[in-house]
């Protein structure tokens, strides 16, 4: 296969730059640092509702594999990816991801008090349940409300279940219209992850490639510049390229990946350039969560 040649080529243990998220590849940028700092900090303080977003791409999916690894047995988790649908939908989702046996007949209170006992015999056990949702932008209004009724389980003082969001930026919008308001008002931590400037594009590279095995000089100043330019600091897209750029440099017999490299990956339109990032900021400078929270 075309990877195994190049990754034998340049002598790296494994591809650097996989597309898949991968814990054991993760560059700890300063927005990733404070993203998951923000994880931590939900969790750590049982608050009921974190939110975290960011642009498709910019790592999102990897810190919450991270974060699952670091918990500790008293945290039960709850991993729902792409869930969709309406009222009740969003429930067998749930049911599903806790392992919590259910039937296609039983009715939404049915299944609810399942939910509910599942909770509460887990708080008794000296644990907590985390339902972490990715690609939560897909999530209905519906949906979204239905999840700030979930937490109604909580009671006094004790928080028997927590909620993380992560989605991409258009999850703040939705969180913040008229209609979720108490929603918003629930969202104690939130945090948007951007996408790295052009010294951390840098860092990233050499970070992937010394991980791999490889030296970290595999690509030249002038081809990192080249691919900051051309991804805008998207991590996926970054792999992307990067890794097309290594079958190019290997099949070449180039030991250094040089711009005319990358100006050749670019002419031959194996990569399509992406459009400015950062959408949600661009249009919405202060959060419009915080001001909605007032």
């Amino acid at each position: 296969m075309v990877a195994e040649i190049y990754t034998s080529f340049f002598g790296f243990r494994e591809r650097p730059f996989t597309l898949l998220p991968d814990p054991d590849f993760l560059f700890w940028s300063d927005q990733h640092e404070r993203a998951y700092t923000i994880f931590e900090y939900g969790i750590s303080t049982r608050a009921p509702l974190t939110v975290v977003t960011g642009e498709i791409g910019a790592g999102k999916t990897t810190l919450i594999q991270q974060l699952l690894a670091s918990l500790g047995d008293d945290v039960t988790i709850g991993l729902i990816s792409n869930a969709q649908g309406g009222r009740g939908d969003l429930l067998r989702w749930v049911l599903y991801a806790l392992g919590i046996d259910s039937d296609v007949s039983d009715d939404y209170i049915t299944s609810f008090k399942k939910f509910q006992d599942f909770v509460v015999d887990e708080y008794a056990k000296g644990n907590h349940v985390v339902l972490v949702i990715d690609e939560a932008q897909n999530l209905s209004i519906e949906a979204l409300e239905e999840l700030r009724m979930f937490t109604n389980i909580n009671s006094n003082k004790d928080e028997l279940l927590q909620l993380i969001l992560v989605g991409q930026p258009e999850l703040r919008e939705i969180i913040a219209s008229p209609s979720l308001m108490q929603f918003a008002q629930r969202v104690t931590a939130t945090y948007h992850l951007r996408s790295l400037d052009e010294k951390a594009t840098g860092a990233y590279i050499k970070h992937r490639l010394r991980h791999a095995g490889g030296s970290g000089e595999e690509f030249s100043d002038e081809a990192i510049s080249s691919i900051y330019d051309e991804t805008l600091g998207v991590p996926r897209l970054i792999n992307k390229l990067c890794d097309l750029a290594l079958v190019y440099a290997a099949a070449d017999s180039q030991r250094v990946v040089g711009i005319e490299l990358i100006r050749e990956l670019v002419a031959d339109a194996l990569f399509i350039k992406p459009q400015p990032q950062d959408r949600y900021l661009l249009r919405n400078p202060i959060s419009q969560i915080d001001k909605a929270a007032e």
